[in-house]
């Protein structure tokens, strides 16, 4: 019987790919999912030379070859749409990146929730006849984060494969009811809303701001701004009162050089840090199409699945984002400020003892795919039927998504 080496595992999101071998810690490569084909005029110089189908890059080297390359993204909110640069796109991960020969290797492939057939057919087309893998599983990225949350729950009684995700990515956020492994496709809600939506409110307010920002730099300085200084408030009016009393405490300074004419620049960094997360639970501040907090989605998701479910639900909430997860998470993790409208019910009566984990892209696991950083309540709390809440800031990571 032949034997296969360690199995491939690659992650397709919107914004970034992740690949690594099923049994390491972390990823070995982490890469925006992005392809840079060649121009007009460098095509026709290649096609004489028979290497036209070669002038293409991925990833970090797609986006540097930006002014002579067609820039373009494969996957629209978690769907491929171009099927050929998406074959592109798996051709360097696999001999560039990991460097195997796909025809000793095991793959296992994520999709997101409500992922048409014809996609999945595609998939298992180019895999088998182009790559030649020996076998393939494509898994439902909600199930894998159900997996990815299990390190950390000590009692082994307590890992359940039923649970709620809400899977929130570069471009898209589903709320996931998940039981007994299987997605309850029936009961999926979708949010319009996602981590894109938050870079592009905190480039609108630091426009309108009047920042001195170079607009080719726009986009790019606020999604530093997101990755590395925004968090979640429980409270608008006293941190609002807290930035106004103490502004040379609470606003920071970003600086960088211009990249054409390597002039300094320097901007002030302030409110944007904790309004650009509340556009999902203040959905109307950024969007007028919608307008519905993200526990109201969650409390939606759970109440249309069957009755017998839903205790499990409520009790093990997983939020699944991108890569970049930060502390704030864990210091979030001490209050107790419950969204008036966003209090969930448990749907059955007595007690129940309430979790909210989360997992992180970034990490692969041999039995799921990848196992995350995971976070679990410290103090568990017995709640009544009506009177089960979930807060905002338990819910915090959702806007890390990349």
């Amino acid at each position: 019987m032949a034997s296969f080496k360690p199995a491939v595992v690659i992650d397709n999101g919107t914004g970034y790919t992740k690949m690594g071998y099923a049994g390491n810690a972390e990823p070995s490569y982490i890469i925006p999912s992005t392809i840079a084909v060649g121009g007009s005029d460098s095509s026709t110089v290649r096609s004489r030379q028979g290497i036209d189908d070669l002038d293409f890059y991925i990833g970090n080297e797609a986006l540097d070859h930006a002014s002579t390359h067609q820039v373009n993204y494969p996957i629209a909110q978690g769907i491929v749409q171009n099927w050929d640069n998406m074959e592109k796109l798996w051709q360097r991960c696999l001999f560039q990146h990991m460097r195997c020969e796909p025809e000793e290797h095991y793959m296992l492939l994520t999709e997101p929730p409500l992922n048409p057939p014809e996609n999945r057919e595609a998939t298992a087309e180019i895999m088998f006849e182009t790559f030649n893998v020996p076998g393939l599983y494509i898994a439902v990225q909600a199930v894998l984060a159900l997996y990815a949350s299990w390190p950390k729950i000590k009692d082994p009684s307590q890992r359940s494969l039923t649970g709620t995700v809400i899977d929130s990515g570069d471009g898209v956020t589903h709320v996931i009811p998940v039981a007994d492994g299987y997605v309850i496709g029936s009961c999926i809600r979708h949010i319009p809303l996602a981590g894109r939506d938050v870079t592009h409110f905190i480039q609108k307010m630091l426009r309108d701001r009047g920042e001195a920002v170079p607009p080719e730099e726009s986009l790019e300085v606020a999604k530093r701004v997101k990755e590395a200084h925004s968090y979640v408030c429980s409270d608008l009016v006293k941190e609002f009162k807290k930035y106004d009393t103490k502004p040379d405490k609470y606003f920071l300074k970003y600086s960088d050089l211009h990249p054409r004419t390597k002039q300094p620049w320097e901007i002030d960094v302030g409110y944007e840090r904790f309004l650009a997360p509340e556009i999902f639970f203040n959905p109307e501040i950024f969007s007028t199409d919608f307008t519905t907090p993200l526990p109201n989605v969650v409390d939606e998701a759970i109440l249309k699945c069957p009755i017998d479910t839903r205790r499990g639900l409520y009790k093990n909430i997983v939020t699944h984002v991108g890569h970049e997860l930060h502390a704030d998470l864990t210091r979030a993790a001490g209050h107790e400020d419950a969204i008036g409208a966003g209090r969930l019910r448990e749907g059955t009566g007595g007690r129940a003892n309430g979790a909210l984990q989360t997992s992180g892209r970034d990490h692969l696991e041999q039995s799921s795919g990848r196992v995350g950083r995971s976070w679990q309540m410290k103090k568990w709390q017995p709640r009544c039927s009506a009177q089960r809440q979930l807060t905002r800031l338990q819910l915090s990571d959702v806007i890390r998504a990349h």
